[in-house]
């Protein structure tokens, strides 16, 4: 039996849910980002206490269909922008659809009634979200992000990061180097 989980995002939210699962002696045979394979069936009382002790973190069982699907395309959104090397060869429209086995204006429609954003507008979001933590944490070019994350150039990164900051990307980098110069300075 599945459990979908709304707002697992990293590692550390499949080990909260681990972690909640093992304290309600429910066994698990596997865990993801958005959902958890559990052996046999739940009962609705441990299902609420479950999703009790998940919401703390942030997280929430997930129950209708369409908030499972919408789930579902916020996944395969992070899966892509996060592992960068997995870029469909087609369309992401199409993409989805195939992964999803609906049809696109469905799942656009859907997701823009239940998100009040468009599923491109998200894309945009976490890819922008992306580009901060490689600036942050890893030490590459602005041209090896544009493509890792399958932008057409540095200009064209650059344009969609400032129209969501309000900085541009070189700008951020140099926030940067000034925190860690101010940090070392306080050592």
């Amino acid at each position: 039996m599945k459990l979908y989980i709304k707002n697992m995002a990293c590692d550390s939210c499949k080990t909260v849910v681990k972690n909640e699962l093992k304290k309600l002696r429910v066994p698990y045979t596997r865990v993801v980002l958005g959902e958890a394979e559990i052996k046999g069936p739940i009962s609705e009382d441990k299902k609420k206490k479950f999703n009790g002790a998940i919401k703390k973190s942030g997280l929430e069982l997930l129950e209708s269909k369409r908030g499972i699907l919408i789930e579902k395309i916020k996944l395969l959104i992070h899966d892509i922008v996060t592992h960068s090397g997995k870029a469909p060869r087609v369309k992401f429209s199409v993409y989805l659809s195939e992964k999803l086995n609906y049809d696109y204006n469905y799942l656009s429609n859907l997701f823009s009634e239940t998100e009040v954003i468009t599923i491109e507008q998200y894309m945009i979001s976490v890819k922008i979200e992306r580009i901060k933590e490689l600036i942050l944490f890893d030490d590459i070019t602005l041209t090896e992000i544009a493509h890792r994350l399958h932008y057409s150039s540095v200009a064209h990164l650059s344009a969609q990061f400032k129209k969501a900051t309000g900085l541009n990307p070189s700008h951020f980098k140099k926030l940067k180097k000034m925190r860690t110069q101010r940090i070392n300075a306080d050592s």
